[in-house]
């Protein structure tokens, strides 16, 4: 109940003095160590009752409150609100006059409803609060359940006249935009690509505009994967209805944009970073899918053998040191200083984050996104943070020497730094920083611990087989037949539950490098990338290569995977 609104609950608590400060902090530290909503945990302990909890939510928003049932609902009641819209925002109409119809919201706290549902019903809405549970129970009883699928929509929307809509080279204004932003079915395609590619566990949506199609991608465990695309001719309604969402000017196609969605799609909340881009045919969108419900922020399960485990959780309980994860871009390194930063994230701690962008919001934790334009870098962030009395630090990359030498002058100062950067391997972070200008012996005495890492695809439990690869296959990895024995390798046929990829979510592979008095010694003498691996490799480092042979070998990934990604 009320999954994203945890803060709001704390506050109406405290507000009305619901529940004891002490025991209000322990529930929060609860919500925050299993992401369990703050509302249901204070229903389920018997610490508030639902009822009095829904009364002083209505109170807070100013709506009324129904307990109970609402009753027999006039058919024409019903009949005001196509099911699809209903079922898109989690509301059931029980009331309507001439001028307004009362909903009652599954989710109260999303404003997007009334602007949304007062432009596609004609109508003032007035929102009722209710047991969640029983709005989803009518809803279901009233609507049934959505069976409408992106094609079944595609059709709709090829059959409509939609002529002319942004066809043309013809200057519309932002009024004619928005009209074209604000029809129901533009409304309903938007939201089914977004709610599909959230059922699929996409990272990202792709809207590409080219001279003579129109093109909707997903990005799934790393790959792209097309979907049936749209009308040409539906370019400009579908991208001015998400930048309408993002609150970007619609009217500006000139230049690049950025902005943020916070949506509710079926009573669950979706967080979407937009990003637009001018092309040649229209403007390229992209949307980056922040579903904190996806994303595994519990360190425990991010599948990290158990030295690398231990490895880290021993570094971020340190009083102070720098610890660098490094990878290629979207291999997972920030999921990882999240995870970490939800094991200290307790009220004893204060802990600072400069990010670019902030891609999840953690209770607790104060987020700073960097912003170049008016010169809030890394750096500058980072200046202010000494002054914020943190314990806890987490700059989003180190990207030059100024940013180095302030995080290792904060690490020096009795902080804890954790950061990224981005290099090939655990070593080679040594010598990126000594690269960058940064002293050597200063890199010796405050770094504590790398953790290089990247993706790989899981085998589809449900297709995965056993099969003998090629010799060539092995060779191409580095094992000798031989070595072998009895092992098994496996790879996914295909099937309906992975699309027929033979893969269905992803795995982490890392190589942990802890920097001993040895190492920390060849740091000083500047010793090579190479001179330094081979040390670590002496003192029981494993690459990322091996890790992904330890993965192989237990059935979870493929042959394929782990020489693409090592």
């Amino acid at each position: 109940m009320f999954e994203s609104h945890s803060q709001a609950i704390l506050e109406l608590c405290r507000d009305h003095h619901l529940v004891a400060p002490s025991t209000l902090n322990d529930l929060n530290e609860e919500h925050k160590a299993t992401g369990k909503s703050l509302a249901d945990l204070l229903v389920e302990m018997g610490i508030v009752e639902k009822s009095v909890l829904l009364q002083k939510v209505a109170g807070q928003l100013g709506y009324e409150y129904l307990d109970g049932s609402p009753g027999e609902i006039p058919g024409e009641v019903i009949g005001a609100l196509q099911g699809n819209l209903a079922r898109m925002y989690g509301v059931v109409p029980i009331r309507m006059d001439a001028q307004s119809i009362d909903l009652l919201a599954s989710d109260p706290f999303n404003n997007q409803v009334i602007d949304d549902l007062t432009f596609a019903l004609g109508k003032d809405i007035r929102l009722v609060v209710g047991d969640p549970v029983r709005i989803e129970g009518m809803l279901k009883l009233h609507y049934g359940d959505d069976e409408t699928t992106v094609d079944d929509l595609l059709k709709e929307l090829s059959s409509d006249d939609h002529d002319g809509a942004g066809g043309g080279n013809k200057e519309l204004s932002e009024h004619d935009l928005e009209s074209m932003a604000g029809q129901t079915p533009i409304i309903r395609f938007v939201n089914l690509v977004i709610g599909q590619a959230i059922r699929d566990k996409a990272s990202d949506i792709h809207f590409e505009p080219f001279e003579h199609e129109f093109k909707i991608r997903y990005r799934i465990d790393g790959s792209l994967y097309e979907m049936a695309p749209p009308p040409k001719h539906l370019a400009l309604p579908i991208t001015s209805r998400v930048k309408v969402l993002a609150n970007l000017n619609i009217a500006e196609r000139r230049i690049p944009q950025d902005g943020r969605i916070k949506l509710t799609l079926g009573g669950r909340s979706v967080d979407l970073r937009v990003s637009t881009l001018p092309t040649q045919f229209g403007e390229s969108v992209v949307l980056r899918v922040l579903d904190q419900s996806a994303v595994q922020l519990d360190i425990t399960s991010l599948g990290m053998p158990k030295d690398v485990f231990e490895g880290i959780n021993d570094i971020i309980h340190r009083p102070n040191g720098i610890f660098i994860v490094t990878g290629p871009t979207g291999s997972g390194k920030t999921t990882t200083l999240y995870s970490a930063l939800r094991v200290i994230n307790t009220t004893d701690l204060k802990l600072l984050t400069a990010e670019d962008p902030v891609e999840y919001e953690i209770e607790g934790i104060m987020q700073v996104p960097v912003n170049h334009a008016v010169g809030l870098t890394f750096a500058a962030a980072l200046r202010s943070f000494l002054r914020q009395d943190p314990d806890v630090i987490m700059v989003g990359e180190i990207r030059d020497l100024e940013t180095a030498q302030i995080a290792i002058q904060a690490s020096l100062t009795g902080h804890l730094v954790l950061s990224t950067l981005h290099t090939n391997d655990a070593p080679g972070a040594v010598t990126r920083l000594v690269d960058m200008g940064v002293e050597p012996f200063l890199i010796a005495s405050s770094l504590e611990a790398v953790l290089a890492q990247r993706l790989v695809r899981r085998i589809c439990k449900n297709c995965r087989t056993p099969y003998e690869p090629p010799a060539a296959l092995l060779q191409q990895l580095g094992i000798d037949p031989v070595d072998i024995g009895n092992r098994e390798f496996f790879y996914g046929r295909g099937c309906e539950h992975c699309s027929d990829s033979g893969y269905r979510g992803r795995m982490g592979v890392y190589e942990w490098l802890r920097l001993s008095e040895s190492i920390r010694d060849l740091v000083v003498e500047r010793a090579s990338t190479m001179v330094i691996k081979q040390k670590a490799l002496e003192q029981g480092m494993r690459t990322l290569r091996d890790d992904g042979l330890r993965s192989i070998f237990d059935g979870a990934t493929s042959i394929e995977e782990v020489i693409k990604y090592t």
